[in-house]
């Protein structure tokens, strides 16, 4: 992959809709691509490394972090902040390396308008009973906080066209196949 046609990914969709699985087989299936690390203030599951998952900052952090202006895109979801640094997309695209981005829809635009050349990806659940057993099925969240991140899916959801490409992940194995095809589609099959 050549600096050139290194891309910015922004691949979205409701909790629960199984992006972070089909980043993994992007990543597996493209492996010149770099997966920009998010920050956020919500506390590490288990297993969980700063700096790895996500680069973990308290409130304050992430406010003065705001204040400088050091975020590409923040968004509050479900109670905590999540942002991307331009640091980190930075260090990849500097590097030629095209850049995938796992945010929130409210991130996903603030990325559109500052970078209209990111290749925007929505991922949909094929319908809402599949998303609340999915979430159910994490087993990482109370029933009030699937609650909530389900009232937000309703929201992003009526997004969903606003995006470059929409993928409905019903079968795994043919929305990775989707997925792929459409990074290879915009880097060029040497990728």
């Amino acid at each position: 992959m050549s600096g050139e046609s290194a891309k910015v990914f922004v691949i979205t969709g409701p909790s629960g809709v199984g992006k972070g699985t089909l980043i993994k087989q992007l990543l597996e299936r493209v492996p010149d691509l770099a997966l920009s690390v998010s920050a956020t203030t919500r506390a590490p599951r288990e297993g969980e490394e700063d700096g790895v998952d996500y680069h973990f900052l308290t409130e304050d952090q992430f406010q003065e972090r705001i204040g400088a202006k050091d975020f590409l895109e923040f968004a509050t979801y479900s109670g905590n902040h999540y942002g991307t640094l331009n640091s980190e997309l930075d260090r990849c695209l500097e590097k030629g390396r095209s850049v995938v981005l796992e945010i929130e829809v409210q991130g996903a635009t603030q990325v559109r308008a500052a970078r209209p050349d990111s290749v925007q990806i929505f991922i949909a659940p094929p319908d809402e009973s599949v998303l609340r057993e999915r979430l159910r099925g994490r087993g990482t969240d109370s029933a009030e906080a699937i609650d909530r991140r389900l009232k937000t899916a309703e929201q992003e959801l009526a997004q969903q066209d606003d995006f470059d490409h929409r993928i409905v992940n019903d079968d795994l194995d043919q929305a990775a196949e989707e997925l792929e095809s459409i990074v290879r589609g915009a880097v060029g099959p040497e990728a």
